[in-house]
């Protein structure tokens, strides 16, 4: 029987808005344990991380070569621990599920999952991640995980960041709705597979999330799959920072991650940017865990 563990990772680091450090615990009250386990799969919660109040640190002390990234120092520090916890679980013969904490955590998700693989990655996400410090509009990190990943600008000669080994070529970015110019000709340029919601209005879920799954498994060993749970529509999905109108359906959503299952594919995975302090009676985060169950198996017979 597979084996989930679950890695708390209660950074607020790369956001603009305090609150989604809670996430984990929220998550975890919104039956995350007993969801996974109702998909017939056995879970080990490994607690969370040690991580320092936001407040507590200064949030321009990073490195000088990546210059406008706030708490960069802090953030590189919970990645590389996230991503020996990571690449521990999965030399157990675990399946790892990260728990955000702001979308910044993928970094460490990412190396941590390629340590002794290679791997594709299916950003579920209304945002590209694709900013540097150098294209960033506001210095939050949370926007520049892929870019990071991919040691692009600045975060070439990041290790901790673009260990992951990843290429353009297999990653998928699936509902796109709000993408910087930068991140816009990053996506045409480079070969990623990205879809807008409008490819999934025209096209629907179920083709589209096929195809971001075949794109971003192609010639690897896994796929990490990172779900920002600001992808669904705010009325779906209220507890996020960074909303955005006309997103997808819990429907849609959970259409979506039975299809992540039936792939085959999945090494590991993430849910980021809830936030209790906006969300109304949990509900997001209890949306996060059914999601997780569907990709994980759970389905109504």
């Amino acid at each position: 029987m597979t084996t989930i563990r679950i890695i708390g990772a209660p950074t607020d680091y790369g956001a603009n808005r305090r609150g989604v450090d809670m996430g984990p615990s929220a998550i975890r009250y919104g039956g995350l344990a007993a969801e996974l386990a109702s998909a017939g799969v056995d879970v080990a919660d490994a607690g969370d991380l040690s991580v320092p109040r936001a407040e507590e640190r200064d949030p321009d002390a990073g490195a000088p070569e990546t210059g406008d990234a706030k708490f960069l120092r802090e953030t590189a520090d919970v990645c590389r621990r996230l991503a020996d916890e990571v690449s521990g679980s999965l030399g157990e013969g675990s399946v790892p599920l990260a728990l955000g904490g702001d979308h910044s955590i993928a970094i460490g998700s990412l190396v941590g999952s390629a340590r002794d693989a290679t791997i594709g990655a299916v950003w579920f996400d209304a945002h590209a991640d694709l900013n540097t410090p150098s294209t960033t509009p506001s210095g939050n990190v949370h926007g520049m995980p892929l870019a990071a990943a991919l040691g692009l600008d600045e975060f070439a000669n990041t290790p901790w960041a673009n260990a992951a080994g990843l290429t353009p070529e297999n990653i998928a970015l699936v509902g796109l709705r709000s993408v910087d110019d930068a991140e816009a000709a990053l996506l045409r340029d480079r070969g990623f597979a990205a879809y807008t919601m409008a490819d999934i209005d025209e096209r629907g879920i179920t083709t589209v999330t096929e195809e971001a799954m075949a794109a971003a498994s192609a010639g690897v060993d896994g796929v990490h799959v990172s779900l920002d749970l600001d992808w669904l529509d705010p009325n779906e999905a209220p507890g996020v920072g960074t909303p955005v109108r006309g997103g997808v359906t819990y429907r849609e959503a959970h259409r979506a991650m039975e299809i992540v299952d039936e792939a085959a594919s999945l090494r590991s995975m993430e849910l980021v940017e809830v936030n209790p302090t906006l969300d109304r009676h949990n509900e997001t985060a209890a949306l996060a865990t059914e999601l997780a169950a569907s990709a994980f198996g759970k389905r109504v017979i």
